[in-house]
C-alpha cells in the first residue's frame, strides 16, 4: 500500500484560475517509490466560480464550506487528510521541482524533525522571480529559533510559512491554522517551532505569486491596530506552548 502526502489548498473565487498552474507544478513532482500525493482543494465559501477550475484527476478532492478565510478552509480540510504528511500550497502559488521529495526526505530521515520549510521566490506578474536575502543555513531549525528571530525582526520570520510540510499528527495536535483574519500561517509556524525541531532547505521549494488580488496585498492586511493584535496573539500562543514544555516527539 502506498504512503501518502496530502497537499492542502484553500481557494476563493478570485484565485481559482491559478489552480491550473498549481496543478501542473504538483504533477511534475517526483516521489520515491511507494509514495503518492492527494490534493485537497477546499473552497472558502460556496460559489459556482471555483469548481470549473478544478482539474479532472482522481487524486484531487474538491469540497466547499462556510466562508471564514484560508485558515478555516485549510483546517476543515484536515478532516479528510488521509496521509502521514501535509503540505500547504496556496491556490495562487506553485511548487518548485523536487520540493515534495526534499521535504519528505528530511522528515523520514529524522523522527525528531516535525516540519520542513524551504527557500521561496516571489513570482512577479511578468514571470520573473525575486529572492530574499537572509535565508538561514540549510539543515535543522532548533526550537524557539524562528520565534526569537521573528520577535526581533519586526515580526518577520526567516523561513516562509507558505512552504510548510508537516507531520499530520503534529498539525492536528496544534489545532491546524490559527483563527485569525491573516497571519494564520505564521501562527502555525511559530507554534510548530515552539514544540518541535524543523528543517530548512536552501533549494527553492515555492514560487510565491505576487498579484493585485492576493490577500496580503490588501490595505486591511497592514492595518496597524489589527496587525498588532494578530502579532500579540501569535506570540502569546507560541510562548505559552514553550512555557508548558509541549514537545514533539513526546518525551523529547
Amino acid at each position: 500500500m502506498s504512503r501518502r502526502i496530502v497537499i492542502v489548498t484553500a481557494v476563493h473565487a478570485p484565485s481559482a484560475h491559478f489552480l491550473a498552474d498549481a496543478y501542473k507544478s504538483i504533477r511534475e513532482q517526483e516521489l520515491p517509490a511507494g509514495w503518492e500525493w492527494h490534493w485537497l482543494i477546499q473552497e472558502d465559501g460556496k460559489t459556482d466560480q471555483v469548481a470549473p477550475h478544478v482539474p479532472d484527476d482522481g487524486r484531487i478532492t474538491f469540497r466547499q464550506g462556510r466562508h471564514g478565510g484560508p485558515g478555516l478552509a485549510r483546517t476543515i480540510a484536515l478532516a479528510h487528510a488521509d496521509g502521514e504528511y501535509v503540505k500547504v500550497l496556496d491556490a495562487d502559488d506553485q511548487l518548485a521541482p523536487g520540493a515534495l521529495a526534499r521535504d519528505l526526505a528530511a522528515l523520514e530521515a529524522d523522527r525528531t524533525i516535525g516540519w520542513a520549510t524551504s527557500r521561496a521566490l516571489d513570482l512577479l506578474p511578468d514571470g520573473s522571480t525575486v529572492g530574499f536575502p537572509g535565508d538561514p543555513e540549510p539543515g535543522p531549525v532548533e526550537r524557539q529559533e524562528v520565534l526569537d528571530h521573528w520577535a526581533s525582526h519586526d515580526y518577520r520570520a526567516q523561513v516562509h510559512p507558505a512552504t510548510l510540510f508537516v507531520r499530520r499528527d503534529l498539525l492536528v495536535a496544534l489545532g491546524g491554522w490559527m483563527a485569525l483574519p491573516a497571519s494564520e500561517d505564521t501562527g502555525l509556524l511559530l507554534a510548530l517551532n515552539s514544540t518541535s525541531r524543523g528543517w530548512f532547505s536552501s533549494e527553492v521549494g515555492l514560487f510565491y505569486r505576487k498579484w493585485e488580488g492576493q490577500v496580503t496585498g490588501q490595505a486591511a492586511h497592514v492595518d496597524t491596530a489589527e496587525r498588532d493584535a494578530r502579532m500579540a496573539v501569535v506570540e502569546a500562543r507560541a510562548r505559552a506552548l514553550g512555557h508548558f514544555q509541549w514537545r514533539y516527539p513526546v518525551g523529547s
